[in-house]
């Protein structure tokens, strides 16, 4: 049990890092890159140029899926979790050195999106292990629970990330901002990973592909392998992971465009929303993993997936008042939703999987998604909005892409459901 605790105490603080690493490019690509790296456009085309960079990494995602999955299957996970700390870290730091426009001209949005490639790496290998080897430590009984943990991440990254800018916004001029200001979190980025690395090589290997290694049963090509013999799992990952990635980046980072440039408010009303919004998270993802080890992992994450769908038609409206107060509780409860979705999530997709293909086959599925999902949300949201006027568009497309989740937890193989069912045989 000490064990166990140690490696999802490991999996939470090197998530969480990877995805401060994330999100300190995702919002400061909504509020600052457009200034800073394409000064040169208006400013709707600067700030969708900007987007554009940030959804490079969801290219890159999948290739760091496939190379660090095949090797997570080959040589271990442990092994590739440190490797994907620190190549999110050392990338994110360069960030933080780079110049702007004015001092390099049109090498500096190319080096700002090679950057951007090469934490879409890291981030495409770092979710796989981190869930794999919170499941694959802990007892079967609790997986959703355990696995939920590395899922704690996501907001947590976005605190800090968020709260950092948000400090900084609050405390500095907008030219000391755009001159220095937002560096600094990217620069800060080089200590955190030092300690992720601390914590992560103390950790043990996972007990199942030890036992894997062991019996000399491990595949020669992972991922050949799993399009072989689980296309469907692949297919339901794929599916399942779409409307929450669309649904997340429209609550999380969309919002703080349509405040700023529609709305015309202060950029630190979104952000501290979203802030408030994702510390709510922090408590209720595990809550919903846990609520998917006794209820079943579809029942919980269809419950989000409904949740969401309703109230994207309540969280424009609420937006549109104005008023801090409820563009707060419009922000908290669709990050309430997105939580239902989430927290069984991560043990629903490493399920899908056997074993010894379970790296390559739950990063490709969850991977690939987030470019036809999270990549590209803010984007098109943007230009609905822009094309019709009004955000009754942009609800929809959040809906479509929630009835696409529904399919992929409708189709989930029986393995996976037969599974969940033995661990509660046994409880």
């Amino acid at each position: 049990m000490h064990q166990t605790r140690r490696v999802i105490l490991a999996s939470l603080i090197g998530t969480s890092l990877e995805w401060y690493d994330f999100f300190l490019y995702s919002t400061a690509a909504s509020l600052v890159f457009g200034k800073l790296f394409f000064p040169t456009f208006d400013p709707l085309s600067a700030t969708l140029l900007a987007l554009v960079t940030n959804a490079v990494a969801f290219v890159a995602r999948p290739l760091g899926g496939i190379v660090f999955g095949h090797f997570g299957d080959r040589v271990g996970r442990k092994t590739v979790l440190v490797v994907t700390l620190l190549v999110m870290g050392v990338s994110t730091f360069l960030i933080g050195l780079l110049p702007g426009y004015d001092a390099i001209g049109v090498a500096a949005p190319i080096l700002l999106g090679v950057l951007r490639f090469v934490q879409g790496l890291g981030l495409g290998g770092e979710w796989g292990g981190a869930v794999i080897m919170s499941i694959e430590h802990g007892d079967p009984r609790r997986r959703g629970f355990n696995a939920s943990w590395p899922q704690v991440g996501v907001p947590a990254g976005f605190i800090m990330a968020t709260a950092l800018l948000g400090i900084l916004n609050a405390t500095l001029s907008e030219a000391a901002f755009l001159s220095w200001g937002w560096r600094v979190p990217f620069l800060l980025s080089g200590v955190l990973v030092l300690v992720g690395l601390w914590v992560r090589v103390k950790i043990t290997e996972s007990p199942l592909f030890a036992e894997i290694e062991q019996k000399g049963a491990k595949a020669r090509m992972p991922l050949i392998e799993v399009l072989r013999t689980h296309p469907r799992a692949l297919l339901s990952a794929f599916t399942a992971r779409i409307g929450v990635d669309v649904a997340f980046y429209t609550f999380t980072i969309y919002i703080l465009l349509y405040i700023t440039t529609v709305l015309k408010m202060e950029r630190s009303v979104g952000l501290n929303a979203v802030l408030i919004g994702s510390a709510c998270q922090l408590l209720l993802i595990p809550l919903f993993g846990a609520l998917s080890d006794r209820y079943g992992r579809r029942t919980v994450y269809l419950s989000g997936v409904v949740g969401a769908a309703v109230w994207v038609f309540f969280f424009f409206p609420l937006l549109d008042t104005k008023s801090f107060p409820l563009i707060v509780v419009a922000a908290v409860v669709a990050l309430v939703t997105h939580a239902a979705m989430y927290g069984p999530q991560a043990s629903f997709i490493a399920e899908l999987f056997s074993t010894r293909l379970r790296y390559s086959g739950a990063s490709m599925g969850y991977q690939v998604a987030g470019i036809v999902g999270g990549a590209i949300a803010p984007i098109i949201a943007l230009q609905l909005h822009a094309t019709y006027g009004t955000t009754t568009a942009v609800s929809i497309y959040v809906v479509i892409a929630l009835a696409i989740t529904a399919f992929g937890l409708a189709i989930a193989p029986r393995s996976a459901e037969a599974e969940a069912q033995a661990v509660q045989a046994t409880r």
